[in-house]
């Protein structure tokens, strides 16, 4: 069966170049680049190339990246010890359109007395500067808000929130997870003091991310046991996956300008085929399209009085035709409730469950794009007429 893959919001296949790098590193050259003999040298002085390319392509320094196990721990590594070292501070501010890997730590932080204070987004789910300006007080810890939503695309006001959290000498994270790799991504002219990423967004390998922390930043080591990554961090080094994470990186930085022309002409396709072609509902654009990255579309589909269709079951019907979407986070898939952030920005739950999200990829076609217009009208239309 001819399967689409429409959900690389979720994840990437592997490079082959990218994979190329990692393969003699899984094999002959399998040293651990803490150990002082020859291999264990060896994988060290490609680690730390690999540490300056990523430096260098995030206009870092390379003292200030730190490679981990991916987003996730990212996230909780930043929040956690930013955190602990914030005394006399009870304030976070971040918005209900996180990541989980955001909110959940956040909400962890609870226990230990900090308050959640939320951003509200204007109605097309964009964080702006005036947003979080409202929001800071003296009391504010720290604030963390994503570059670009997961679900929706939205691209939030980063550098104008982190000029406000600079004046007042507030740390500031960011989540680049869905940015990093897709628009440009510069430390210094966006001004963060904290940054999160992963690989397998950007066609590069699962289970390697990384940190940028701002030098003379405030912050605690979450992950301990270990002298690695300068004592940062824990654990031996993934080096296959660090290697993998600077030529991922490296070639999405390379290719950016035409993965982004190419995601825009898919993107007024697919608008183009559902304006001709779907005829068996209504549907809705749940995001900025002004102010957004072209590779996720996430629709709604309604009836002629505005009732949803069950999206679980639209994507298991479009699943059994070859084509991959999603409900919205993979982290969150499967979960009975509507999406956190379509009821964030003011979807009643019938049309946030009656949503999936479309993230187009590299080598996605227009052929692609067709053929899934198509597949939707037939499996709409027998969905809508069973409802």
């Amino acid at each position: 069966m001819r399967t689409i893959y429409l959900d690389h919001a979720a994840t990437t296949p592997l490079d082959e170049r990218v994979l190329e790098v990692m393969l003699p590193y899984m094999t002959e050259n399998f040293g651990n680049a803490n150990s002082a003999h020859h291999l264990g040298q060896q994988a060290k002085v490609k680690v730390e190339d690999a540490r300056e390319k990523v430096a260098h392509l995030l206009n870092a320094e390379p003292a200030e990246v730190i490679f981990t196990s991916g987003g996730t721990e990212s996230d909780n590594a930043v929040i956690k010890g930013a955190l602990a070292l914030q005394k006399g501070k009870s304030k976070i501010i971040t918005s209900e359109l996180e990541h989980h890997a955001v909110l959940h730590p956040i909400e962890m932080a609870k226990m230990q007395g900090f308050k959640t204070v939320f951003a509200e987004p204007i109605d097309c789910g964009t964080i702006t500067a005036k947003a979080v300006a409202d929001k800071l007080s003296d009391e504010t810890a720290l604030v963390s808000i994503m570059h670009v939503n997961n679900e929706i695309g939205c691209v939030n006001e980063i550098k104008e929130i982190a000029a406000l959290c600079r004046e007042r000498n507030i740390p500031f994270h960011s989540d680049t997870v869905q940015s990093l790799g897709k628009i440009p991504v510069d430390v210094k002219d966006l001004g963060l003091d904290f940054l999160s990423g992963s690989a397998h967004k950007i066609y590069g390998p699962k289970g390697i991310g990384i940190m940028y922390i701002r030098n003379g930043s405030r912050w605690m080591p979450w992950m301990t046991g270990g002298s690695q990554e300068r004592r940062r961090r824990g654990g031996t080094l993934n080096v296959p996956g660090v290697l993998g994470f600077a030529k991922a990186l490296e070639l999405a930085h390379d290719e950016m300008e035409a993965n982004t022309n190419h995601y825009k002409k898919l993107r007024s396709l697919l608008m183009d085929q559902l304006n001709e072609k779907l005829t068996a509902c209504t549907y809705r654009i749940n995001g900025n399209e002004e102010n957004g990255v072209p590779h996720i579309i996430n629709i709604s589909f309604m009836d002629e009085v505005g009732r949803g269709v069950d999206g679980e079951m639209l994507l298991l019907n479009l699943d059994i035709e070859g084509i991959c979407v999603s409900n919205g986070s993979a982290c969150t898939s499967g979960a009975m409730e509507p999406s956190h952030v379509l009821t964030g920005i003011g979807l009643q739950d019938g049309v946030a469950k009656s949503s999936i999200r479309i993230s187009f990829g590299k080598k996605n076609t227009e052929e692609d794009v067709r053929f899934l217009v198509e597949k939707l009208e037939g499996v709409l239309t027998r969905m809508f007429s069973l409802a």
